[in-house]
């Protein structure tokens, strides 16, 4: 099968890591603003100039979302098996180590139980620097624990999607996470327990046709890119020029496809607010 194998020396990929929060004391916006880091973090990652809204992780959401950022994580040593041997330019199992080296993460999704504004929450939040936040067998397993500690507590799910789709290392088991995850959150609502589910930068591929668009309640943060198949493949497949903004979050929401887009900074207020309204608490004053 030597001849199937691809020889070229270098690919560039979607997957491809980018740091959006720089090691100095300056960050250069994507309009050429340019500000202080200190500032860009005390304003949660979002640059208080062009209001664009920086990619980041689980740490950081955790720290936004967690009543002083105080949770337990579930599950956190769950690590992927390269159980198909798969070698692309490099062998999966290699891809692995490498990404967790890098981050310090075990695979593309962390998973926390703590107080959001006092009401109990489980949080699964995925990491894009983790080999694209693809989603393979642990991010579904990941997943489904959540669901089942939601169940358990008696406590809302929050999953935070930024994902490039399926992870292909895993062929079909990364495909079956589709299922597995939709079906046990049929088990989440049965049990009349809320579950909203928040669409960041990006969100592509088997996470959006899965688990990212089944929210009781689906919101976004602005700007975000939510879709199946990215603009170029829908455009060369289709033939026809796109509409302006299109698979933007704000394009969704003018079709119905998400409740509310959400500022990163009242990102909390709102999800616990919409919350208490599922539950039909009496609604607070969020500061």
């Amino acid at each position: 099968m030597a001849w199937f194998k691809r020889k070229s020396k270098k690919i560039q990929t979607t997957t491809e890591e980018k740091k959006d929060i720089p090691a100095g004391l300056w960050y250069k916006t994507p309009t050429g603003e340019i500000i202080d880091t200190k500032e860009l973090i005390d304003n949660q990652y979002v640059s208080p100039e062009d209001d664009y809204h920086m990619h980041i992780g689980s740490k950081e959401y955790f720290e936004i979302l967690f009543d002083n950022n105080k949770f337990t994580e579930i599950d956190s040593k769950i690590n992927p098996v390269d159980f198909l041997n798969f070698i692309d330019t490099k062998k999966y199992s290699d891809r692995i180590k490498e990404a967790q080296s890098k981050t310090g993460l075990k695979d593309a999704i962390r998973v926390g139980y703590g107080k959001s504004y006092g009401n109990e929450i489980v949080i699964a939040c995925m990491d894009f620097k983790f080999i694209g936040g693809s989603m393979g067998s642990v991010v579904g397993e990941k997943i489904v624990r959540a669901i089942d500690y939601s169940i358990k507590k008696k406590a809302p799910l929050v999953i935070i999607s930024k994902s490039g789709g399926a992870r292909m290392m895993e062929s079909a088991t990364s495909l079956m996470q589709m299922a597995k995850t939709a079906a046990k959150l049929n088990e989440l609502s049965e049990s009349n327990i809320p579950y909203v589910s928040l669409c960041t930068d990006p969100t592509t591929g088997g996470t959006t046709a899965s688990f990212a668009m089944l929210g009781d309640i689906n919101i976004s943060e602005p700007g975000a890119l939510i879709a199946f198949a990215g603009p170029r493949v829908v455009k060369d497949t289709t033939g026809k020029d796109l509409p302006e903004g299109f698979q933007t979050s704000e394009f969704l929401l003018e079709k119905g496809f998400l409740d509310f887009i959400s500022h990163r900074k009242d990102l909390k207020k709102n999800i616990n607010l919409y919350i208490d309204l599922i539950q039909n608490k009496t609604l607070r004053n969020y500061i």
